[in-house]
């Protein structure tokens, strides 16, 4: 119980303390689909924690073993007891029993994953001690009505260091151990399979399908880089070394122990690695190479947007023109930095957006889509902009987001849940009585692509895409 003995030793470390258990399991717990919160928090979001930018879903504990039990003093009258916190486990999370969670089906060049149920766990946190359950509900997780939680507590699906919760009303403690059972759906990704650039004893190389997460976040769990691995390639305690976005395809590489991570992680640090990358760009881009050394700065962790803004952090990406087809441009690009979304900003701010970047190259920058940074908008107004012009297109995934999470008007509702007349379904679950349009398998391509990876001991390369091709036309 190391990680809560520091609570009593000074304050400095409650808050590094609250802030670790945040980043694992706060965006994780009782939500339906995991990226779940009112339009509110969508336009302010908080400053740390966020389901895109690497956070791990779930932190590993031993199911079984407990730390160490403290001497127990004797309850008042009434008094609830609380057991003392598990053991976090080290290593890797996933294992052999999160990938036969559920299974994999292919239509319409999509890959899809079978809805299953799972449990989203977390301690409680500091904020909630001395507030009831009802009131967490009500404040924090507003995505769903009142009465989908008490309906939940009376099929048994929410518990409190594992006994069912019966009485919503009951007030949260330091240490309390909070489980729920869901009825999970993933949005679909291409059908296009991960293809093995090179594996030895300590590396994995894979090139990455657009339209992927590397790791579980967000709405996403078995339809991601890391679970695909474990489950069809027997890949399994894959180390991260370096991320892409979801929507960026490309050369992809994962360590085998710690060891290896720790040695690559270094040479990150020491700025040995090069990246390169290929795009395909609205316009004719300049013939000369083009530097773009504008500071970046993140407008929103939730719906993932950034700009260009002096208040930002400092980035270089240098691009290279490599042919023009008289109406798009190919780019080589060199980041120089490792920012959110650089080199996606950069070419906007520039005047070149990727050609079907569903975010940087949106009407709702205006006419001219961000270039020089000229918006006219408030953040506020731009995330509004961004969220209906999608909601418009019914591609709301994109973002990361569904209807159910823009949905401020029922979060206290006090009706019945109907009932579910398929047998398959799940009575309590909002997604299986939601029929979504699925995205075709060319809306799940932004032609970005992480072309080469190169470290003091390593050079890896994919083939470039078809899109990237000299005489190529959509």
């Amino acid at each position: 119980m190391w990680e809560f003995t520091l609570l009593s030793q000074s304050c400095y470390k409650v808050f590094l303390i609250e802030i670790s258990i945040e980043r694992i399991y706060g965006e994780l717990f009782l939500h339906g689909t995991v990226v779940r919160t009112s339009l509110f928090c969508l336009l302010f979001p908080p400053a740390v924690g966020d389901g895109r930018q690497g956070y791990p879903e779930e932190a590993p504990y031993d199911e079984e073993a407990a730390a160490p039990a403290p001497k127990k003093r004797r309850l008042a009258a009434g008094e609830r007891y609380v057991p003392p916190p598990r053991k976090l486990k080290a290593g890797v999370s996933f294992s052999a029993e999160h990938f036969a969670e559920t299974s994999y089906y292919f239509e319409g060049g999509l890959r899809k994953v079978r809805p299953y149920y799972y449990d989203f766990r977390t301690y409680c946190k500091g904020r909630w001690v001395g507030r009831s359950l009802l009131h967490v509900f009500s404040t924090e997780f507003r995505a769903q009505p009142l009465a989908f939680y008490r309906a939940a507590a009376r099929a048994g699906r929410l518990r409190l260091n594992e006994e069912p919760v019966r009485d919503l009303d009951v007030v949260l403690k330091n240490n309390d151990f909070l489980r729920n059972t869901v009825h999970r759906h993933e949005p679909p990704v291409t059908a296009q399979p991960i293809q093995i650039l090179a594996e030895d004893d300590e590396v994995v190389v894979v090139d990455k399908p657009s339209s992927l997460p590397v790791h579980p976040c967000g709405r996403f769990r078995h339809n991601t880089v890391i679970f695909i691995l474990g489950k069809e390639h027997n890949l399994k305690e894959l180390h991260t070394i370096h991320r892409l976005d979801r929507m960026t395809s490309g050369v992809l590489m994962f360590a085998k122990t710690v060891e290896v991570s720790k040695r690559i992680d270094e040479q990150v640090r020491e700025r040995q690695l090069e990246k390169e990358y290929v795009c395909r760009v609205v316009g004719e881009f300049p013939e000369h190479e083009v530097v773009c050394e504008e500071p970046i700065l993140v407008v929103s962790y939730k719906v993932g947007v950034c700009r260009v803004d002096p208040k930002g952090k400092p980035c270089k990406t240098i691009f290279q023109r490599l042919s023009y087809n008289g109406k798009t441009s190919v780019v080589k690009c060199l980041p120089r930095t490792g920012r959110t979304h650089q080199i996606r900003v950069h070419l906007q701010y520039l005047g070149y957006p990727i050609v079907n970047d569903p975010i940087y190259n949106m009407e709702a920058w205006g006419p001219e889509k961000g270039k020089g940074g000229k918006i006219g908008k408030t953040d506020e107004e731009l995330l509004k902009a961004l969220v209906e012009e999608h909601r418009s297109k019914q591609s709301l995934d994109v973002l990361g987001i569904s209807e159910e999470d823009l949905n401020t008007n029922a979060e206290n509702q006090d009706s019945e849940l109907g009932s579910c007349e398929n047998k398959k379904k799940d009575p309590l679950c909002v997604e299986c009585k939601t029929s979504r349009r699925d995205p075709s398998p060319k809306e799940l391509v932004m032609y970005l692509h992480a072309l080469r990876y190169k470290g003091a001991e390593f050079d890896y390369c994919s083939k470039m895409p078809e899109w990237a091709m000299e005489d190529w036309e959509e």
